[in-house]
């Protein structure tokens, strides 16, 4: 079975889909991605065939900008316009040649990838969508449903004003089914895998790991600075990782304690931490809830700011508004949540419920079933 995976985002729309993409190679099947050039080179790393789908060498560097207030309804049209319909109307062409091409058996499409899937609809090939988003919230039929339905109708595929045709086949979920929001249940086509579940962290005094991502790392204004000058007045440990186009000497010299690195593997630090400070992207947050660890939240865009309220509600964390956040608020935050050992218990129900989802693995033979559809294109 050859089995193309795709994806539109940066490396946050990655990652999520590697345990898959290893369990599929692992029973033997031949796997290869599709993805932006800037991702390629982190696509060949993990050790995967990458097909580079867009314009650009993969070495453009992100240009640092101010810190923007967090505005939902600016994201929805980043979302509608930037994934629906310019990026979706780019790439169809493109994965339509390289579908004819390399002649998958199957397609996983990461979730914003919709050029995608509706290549694969319109060449009859089955394929399946696979989240990388947590929360569900952020995809939603009125946001991207008006710019696909002009690309399929200019594309001669027929309505789907529901958006049931983005997982007709099969949606792969590799979240907690409690973290997702109640108004963006799953549909009947999903099959829930585990993520990559942690041991239970443990470190010998109080360390707090601190990211934003990899994307707006770059787009964060002085939220660095502010959040460092909060946790080097705290009696912990702190490691906190700013990104490959940020410079960790711009913020001084810094205490002992405290530790700042481009990146770090996040499986190699959780597992000594006992709290994490992010932006509440979907990684981020995932991977702190798999090792059983409380957040504090400063969401600045895309999904987080529905990752955060989901965390809220479900007691594992806090949330302060990135904009206004002062070195004494994340002081205070962080210190309330070490000191509350609610937090920490929420977060361990929910890693407990990660640990008895079905491993990847499991969804090998599904997307064997799936290739074998019949009346589908070959």
């Amino acid at each position: 079975m050859r089995v193309l995976f795709t994806f539109a985002g940066g490396l946050g729309h990655f990652r999520p889909l590697i345990p898959l993409a290893s369990a599929v190679a692992a029973a033997g099947h031949t796997v290869a991605f599709a993805a932006h050039p800037t991702a390629r080179r982190a696509v060949e790393a993990a050790g995967f065939t990458a097909f580079a789908i867009g314009e650009g060498d993969g070495d453009e560097v992100p240009e640092r900008r101010p810190l923007l207030v967090p505005d939902r309804e600016r994201e929805d049209r980043d979302l509608r316009d930037g994934f629906a319909r310019r990026g979706a109307g780019r790439s169809l062409p493109r994965y339509l040649d390289l579908f004819d091409r390399w002649r998958p058996d199957v397609v996983v499409c990461e979730e914003v990838d919709f050029g995608s899937v509706l290549a694969a609809e319109k060449l009859g090939l089955p394929y399946a969508n696979a989240q990388v988003i947590a929360s569900g919230a952020f995809v939603r039929r009125e946001v991207v449903g008006p710019a696909l339905a002009e690309l399929r109708a200019a594309h001669g595929l027929p309505p789907d004003p529901d958006l049931v045709m983005l997982h007709r086949h099969l949606l792969l979920s590799p979240f907690p089914p409690s973290f997702r929001d109640p108004a963006s249940p799953l549909p009947g086509t999903a099959f829930p895998i585990r993520p990559p579940v942690g041991p239970r962290a443990r470190s010998g005094r109080p360390t707090v790991y601190f990211t934003l991502g990899t994307v707006f790392n770059t787009e964060s204004g002085d939220l660095f600075a502010r959040v460092l000058a909060g946790l080097r007045d705290l009696r912990v440990d702190v490691v906190a990782t700013v990104g490959e186009h940020v410079d960790p000497t711009e913020f001084g010299d810094q205490p002992e304690r405290v530790r700042i690195a481009r990146y770090l593997p996040q499986a190699e630090v959780l597992p000594h931490c006992d709290l994490v400070v992010s932006h509440g992207g979907s990684g981020s947050v995932i991977g702190a809830l798999a090792h059983g660890l409380p957040a504090v939240l400063l969401p600045l865009g895309a999904d987080q700011p529905h990752n955060a309220e989901r965390c809220v509600r479900l007691g594992v964390g806090r949330e302060l508004d990135p904009v206004t956040a002062t070195p004494r608020d994340v002081r205070t935050a962080v210190a309330e949540v070490l000191a509350d050992r609610s937090y920490r218990r929420a977060a361990e129900r929910v890693r407990e419920e990660m640990l008895g989802l079905p491993e990847p693995a499991r969804a090998v033979p599904v997307l064997e079933r799936l290739a074998s559809v019949p009346g589908v294109r070959r």
